[in-house]
C-alpha cells in the first residue's frame, strides 16, 4: 500500500522512542544507534551509550517482541585501556553494526582515537563477552557493515572513507577478516538530492532476489545545519560493486519531534534491520543522537524503492 502522501515509506511505531536515557540503568548522556540482532527467540540490540564523561561505549537490551527492551545494568563493552586496540579507542567506540556470518556475530564498529575514526572488528557468541579481531582500515573511515556470505570467496564489507570533503560507499575485500583491499567505490553523494553531502552504509546488507539490499544514510546540509535521512540501494548479487538500483527519495526523513530535537537535530540514522519471516522489515535508528527508535515496512517496498522511476 502506498504511504501517505507527503509522509514515509517506512511506518513508524506508534510508541517511538523505542530506548531513551531513561531506560539505561546508569547515568549516561544519550542513547542511540543500536544493531539489532535474533537470537534465542529473543531481540538482542547493541546500543551506543554516549557517557557523561563525553565517550561512547556499548550497551545490550533485550526484546521478546522486538518493540519492549530492557537495558542490561552494565555496559558490555568498554574502550580499551591497555593493550593493542588502547591508542585506537582511546575516545571512545561508537556505532555497532553486528552481521552473522558463518555462525559467528561479527561487530564493526568505530573506534575513535588520537588519529580519528577507524574501523574496528569483534566477535561474540553471547553480546557479553567480546574479541577484538582487528583495526581494519587506517584513520578517516566509519559505517563499516560487513556482508553475511563471502563473494566469490571473500569476505566484503562497505565502508565510508572520507576524503577531499566527500564521503561515499566503498566496499572492500579481505582472505582472512584482518588484511583488507581491491577497494572500490561503490556511489557517490548526488548533487541537490537529499544525499547530497555525505552518505555511509547503515545497515549490513540483505539478499533478495534482484541482488544485495542496503539501507544506507544520506545527509544534505542546509543554511540551518546537516539532515540526515534513510535511503535504500540495490547491489549486484555477484559483483556489488555495481550499483542496480538506487532510491530517489527517502524511506524515512525527520519529521516527528524526537526526530528533530535532541543532542544532534534533524537525524534519523540506521544501524540495523531485521528481517521478519513473513516479509516485515524493522528498521531500528537513532533519532537526533538522543534515542533508539524503530520503523518498519515490507521488504518488496523496499525493494521496489531502488527502482523507483522519476516523475
Amino acid at each position: 500500500m502506498p504511504c501517505p502522501q507527503g509522509r514515509d515509506l517506512l511506518h513508524r511505531w506508534k510508541r517511538n522512542p523505542i530506548i531513551t536515557v531513561h531506560d539505561v540503568p546508569y547515568r549516561c548522556n544519550t542513547v542511540f544507534n543500536g544493531t539489532p540482532v535474533r537470537l534465542n527467540g529473543e531481540y538482542y540490540m547493541v546500543l551506543r551509550v554516549e557517557g557523561q564523561q563525553g565517550y561512547s561505549f556499548f550497551a545490550l537490551a533485550r526484546s521478546r517482541d522486538g518493540f519492549h527492551f530492557e537495558v542490561d545494568a552494565r555496559p558490555c563493552m568498554l574502550p580499551a585501556r591497555d593493550g593493542p586496540f588502547a591508542a585506537g579507542e582511546a575516545h571512545g567506540i561508537e556505532d555497532p553494526r553486528v552481521t552473522l556470518l558463518e555462525d559467528t556475530y561479527y561487530m564493526m564498529y568505530t573506534a575513535v582515537g588520537g588519529n580519528g575514526h577507524r574501523i574496528a572488528l569483534a566477535k561474540t557468541e553471547d553480546f557479553r563477552h567480546y574479541e577484538r579481531i582487528a583495526m581494519v582500515s587506517g584513520p578517516g573511515n566509519k559505517d563499516g557493515v560487513l556482508f553475511p556470505q563471502k563473494i566469490h570467496g571473500l569476505y566484503a564489507r562497505l565502508d565510508r572513507p572520507y576524503g577531499r570533503d566527500v564521503g561515499s560507499i566503498w566496499i572492500s575485500y579481505s582472505p582472512d577478516l584482518v588484511h583488507w583491499g581491491r577497494s572500490e567505490m561503490v556511489f557517490a553523494p548526488r548533487a541537490r538530492y537529499w544525499d547530497s553531502y555525505r552518505i555511509g552504509a547503515s545497515a549490513p546488507p540483505i539478499l533478495t532476489d534482484r541482488g544485495w539490499l542496503e539501507i544506507y544514510h544520506g545527509v544534505k546540509m542546509t543554511s540551518a545545519g546537516p539532515i540526515y535521512r534513510i535511503g535504500t540501494a540495490m547491489l549486484d548479487t555477484d559483483n556489488p560493486a555495481r550499483v542496480v538500483g538506487r532510491c530517489l527519495s527517502p524511506v524515512l526523513s525527520p519529521r516527528e519531534l524526537y526526530e528533530r530535537i535532541g543532542d544532534v537535530g534533524n537525524v534519523v540514522f540506521a544501524c540495523g534491520a531485521i528481517l521478519e519471516n513473513d516479509g516485515e522489515v524493522k528498521v531500528y535508528y537513532g533519532a537526533a543522537d538522543t534515542s533508539i527508535c524503530v520503523a518498519t515496512g515490507t521488504l518488496d517496498e523496499l525493494i521496489e524503492s531502488c527502482f523507483e522511476e522519476p516523475d
